[in-house]
């Protein structure tokens, strides 16, 4: 299966335009390979994310080095860990997979306790903006009513890479595949309840 993944990620474009939300830069081209990645609200101490901003913007650190100062904060456990519990884990896991087939074509995920990797291909006519939209949406409101809150569940904000080549492809799988391991929540992939790993292996 995975081999095939690779193949379609071989014939990738990457001429589609880029647009801005925020201050990152997000590419919407149609049917191109995403790695997305969203948070908790609250996740990212105001220092951090001003530190990274910034040197991003001085071109201090790359795209990519942004996003992994980003994923090694995460994995730290910071703020909120609501995605621990296995109801809303599972409410996401549902709504990921639902959709699969029609809005998106769902390759790879994994649910972490303050943040989700996703590895997908938009269908036509969806946008990933979109598509991100309505994730975060309906999980919100599902995830706040388990809890017994209100107010933001989610960061507004979502970190998003288009696959490359095949070797990108197979190089965010890996990651996908065993950031609870490296997170030190389980010692091997398949150990993970929340994510496709399992199902891979």
């Amino acid at each position: 299966m995975i081999r095939e993944q690779i193949e379609k990620a071989r014939d990738l474009d990457p001429s589609f335009p880029w647009h801005h939300r925020g201050y990152l830069p997000h590419f919407d081209g149609q049917r191109a390979l995403q790695f997305v990645t969203f948070r908790l609200a609250d996740t990212l101490p105001s220092h951090f994310l001003q530190k990274v901003k910034l040197q991003a913007e001085r071109k201090q650190i790359t795209d990519i080095e942004y996003h992994r100062e980003i994923e090694r904060f995460l994995d730290t456990g910071y703020g909120p860990l609501f995605l621990r519990n296995s109801d809303i884990a599972s409410v996401i896991q549902e709504n990921l997979v639902r959709f699969d087939g029609t809005k998106y074509e769902l390759l790879h995920w994994v649910v972490m306790p303050n943040h989700i990797h996703i590895l997908l291909r938009p269908m036509e006519g969806y946008s990933l903006a979109s598509i991100i939209h309505s994730i975060k949406s309906y999980t919100a409101n599902r995830a706040n009513k388990i809890l017994g809150r209100s107010g933001a569940f989610w960061a507004p904000e979502y970190y998003d890479r288009y696959i490359r080549d095949a070797s990108h492809f197979a190089n965010t799988v890996k990651y996908i595949h065993t950031n609870p391991v490296k997170a030190r929540l389980c010692s091997t992939t398949e150990e993970w309840p929340f994510g496709c790993a399992r199902a891979h292996e």
